[in-house]
C-alpha cells in the first residue's frame, strides 16, 4: 500500500511599503553588458533581529544572516556569481545554531541578448522569495512560512539552467536541470526542507527539473513555476528494500506555485498559492522503520537443536573435512560499541566470515554492485538454515531461490568452493545424511 501526500498553501500580503530601490551588487554584475573585462564586484548585506517575548518577559537579538557576493567578470560572454552566507554570527563547536555555507556559485553564460545558461551551485526560480531573498523584500522580521516549509527558500541545487525572454513579448521564462531531493531527510515538522543537497554530496542516481513563465505588465508581474524530481538516490537493490523506487524520477517529489505581484506608489499586492506532492509517498512512518530496524539488530537466533546427536556430530566433521568451514566461519566476536550495548562484544556462532567470495560463473547474475562483480558473494550465515523448510515451506536456497534443497545449494558451488563442491558430490549416502543433519540442526 502506498499513500499519497499533498499540501496546497495560499497566502496574501497587502500593503508591503517598499522605501528601499537601491541596486544590488550581483544587479550591477549582471547588467553589465560592456566588453570590459576582468571586472571584480563585492558586495553584501546581513539582518539583525530583535524579538521580545511579553509572556515570559524575555528579549533576544540575533545576527540571523550575514551574505558576502563576490563576482567577475571575464567578458561580454562570461561571468562569475557566488554568495557565502553565514548564520547567526558565528560557528563554534558545540554551541547551538550557525551555519557558513555558500548560497550561490555558478558561472553564467551569455548566449545572446535574451538568452543566458547558468553552471554550478543555483537558485531556481519557484516562489517569490527563492531569486529573490533580501531583507526588504519580505514583511517582519522572519519569511513567510510558506516560503520556508512548503517551498524550501533558500533552495539551491547543482545543475544548469537556461535563462530566456522573447523580444515581442513581455514573457521571460527558465528552464533547469539539477540534482534531485534525499527523501531519507524528509520530517513532518519541516516538510522536504531538510532533503535538500544544496550543493553538498548530492546524489546524482536522481535528477529534477524545473521551469518558470514569467509575465511582466507596467507593475504587475505574474508567474507560474514548477518543480518535479526524484527523492531516492539509491542503488536499485538499496530502494528495493525499503519498497521504494529508485531512478531518475523514483519516488518523485512536485511542486507548482502561482503568485501575482504588483505595485504602485510604493505600495505592493503579493499573492501565492504552491501545491506539493509526493504521490509515492511510504506509508511507513520513520520512527516505524527505526524500531523495526532495531527489532531487526537485536532479534534472538534461533536456539540449535539436537547438538549431541551422533549423526550431528559426525555432520560437523564432515562440514569440516571439505573445508567448508573456511567461508563459513563458526565463532565470532563483535566488536564493542557502547551507543549500543545490545550488540556489543558478543559471542556469536553465525557460519559465516562476511567475505566477498568468488562463487563461479554458474551463481553469477551478471549485476556488478560497487566493487564487487556478478560471480562474488557474501558469505551467507548459516544460522537457522535449519528452520528454512518450516518458515519458507518449501524450504528454497541461494539468493535467488534455485536450490530446493541443501545439497543442490551446495552442488552450486564453484570458484573459490569448488573442492568444496567435489568433496561432497564424492560422499557416501551416509556421509551426506550426517552432513545434512548437521545443517538442519543449525
Amino acid at each position: 500500500m502506498k499513500s499519497s501526500f499533498l499540501l496546497f498553501v495560499f497566502t496574501l500580503t497587502l500593503f508591503s511599503f517598499n522605501v528601499l530601490g537601491q541596486i544590488t551588487a550581483e544587479e550591477t554584475l549582471f547588467n553589465d553588458t560592456t566588453s570590459f573585462k576582468g571586472r571584480t564586484t563585492i558586495g553584501g548585506y546581513g539582518n539583525a533581529v530583535y524579538q521580545r517575548d511579553f509572556n515570559a518577559e524575555l528579549s533576544t537579538v540575533n545576527l540571523e544572516r550575514f551574505v558576502l557576493f563576490i563576482g567577475h567578470k571575464f567578458s561580454k560572454k562570461i561571468s562569475f556569481f557566488s554568495e557565502l552566507e553565514l548564520e547567526d554570527a558565528k560557528i563554534e563547536g558545540g554551541d547551538q545554531g550557525g551555519e557558513l555555507a555558500l548560497e550561490q556559485c555558478y558561472i553564467q553564460f551569455n548566449l545572446n541578448k535574451t538568452h543566458y545558461l547558468v553552471a554550478g551551485l543555483f537558485l531556481p526560480r519557484i516562489g517569490i522569495l527563492n531569486e529573490n531573498h533580501l531583507p526588504t523584500s519580505f514583511n517582519g522580521n522572519e519569511r513567510a512560512q510558506v516560503e520556508q516549509w512548503i517551498i524550501p527558500s533558500t533552495w539551491r541545487e547543482l545543475g544548469v539552467c537556461l535563462y530566456g525572454r522573447f523580444n515581442q513579448l513581455p514573457l521571460s521564462y527558465s528552464i533547469g536541470l539539477m540534482n534531485g531531493l534525499n527523501s531519507a531527510k524528509f520530517e513532518h515538522s519541516s516538510g522536504i526542507r531538510e532533503g535538500r543537497f544544496s550543493g553538498s554530496n548530492a546524489s546524482a542516481n536522481n535528477i529534477a527539473v524545473a521551469g518558470a513563465l514569467q509575465l511582466y505588465k507596467n507593475n504587475l508581474k505574474l508567474q507560474l513555476s514548477g518543480y518535479y524530481g526524484g527523492s531516492v538516490g539509491l542503488a536499485p537493490h538499496q530502494a528495493d528494500s525499503l519498497k521504494l523506487t529508485s531512478g531518475f524520477f523514483g519516488t518523485p517529489v512536485g511542486v507548482v506555485e502561482a503568485n501575482l505581484q504588483y505595485s504602485i506608489n510604493g505600495f505592493s499586492i503579493r499573492i501565492l498559492g504552491t501545491s506539493l506532492a509526493i504521490p509515492d509517498d511510504p506509508e511507513l512512518a520513520d520512527s516505524l522503520l527505526d524500531a523495526a530496524k532495531f527489532y531487526v539488530q537485536t532479534l534472538q537466533v534461533p536456539a540449535r537443536r539436537n547438538v549431541t546427536d551422533p549423526e550431528v556430530v559426525r555432520g560437523k566433521n564432515v562440514f569440516i573435512d571439505a573445508k567448508c568451514n573456511s567461508c563459513h566461519i563458526a565463532t565470532m566476536t563483535t566488536a564493542v560499541n557502547v551507543a549500543f550495548t545490545y550488540v556489543s562484544n558478543q559471542t556469536l556462532h553465525p557460519y559465516t566470515d562476511l567475505l566477498l567470495h568468488d562463487m563461479g560463473q554458474g551463481l553469477s547474475d551478471n549485476r556488478p554492485d560497487f566493487l564487487a562483480d556478478g560471480n562474488e558473494w557474501r558469505t551467507t550465515p548459516l544460522w537457522g538454515v535449519g528452520l528454512i523448510e518450516k518458515v519458507n515451506f518449501p524450504g528454497y536456497y541461494l539468493h535467488d531461490g534455485r536450490a530446493r534443497t541443501l545439497i543442490e545449494a551446495i552442488m552450486w558451488h564453484g570458484g573459490e568452493a569448488e573442492e568444496s563442491k567435489n568433496y561432497v558430490s564424492h560422499l557416501s549416502t551416509s556421509d551426506r545424511n550426517a552432513l545434512i543433519s548437521f545443517l538442519k540442526s543449525l
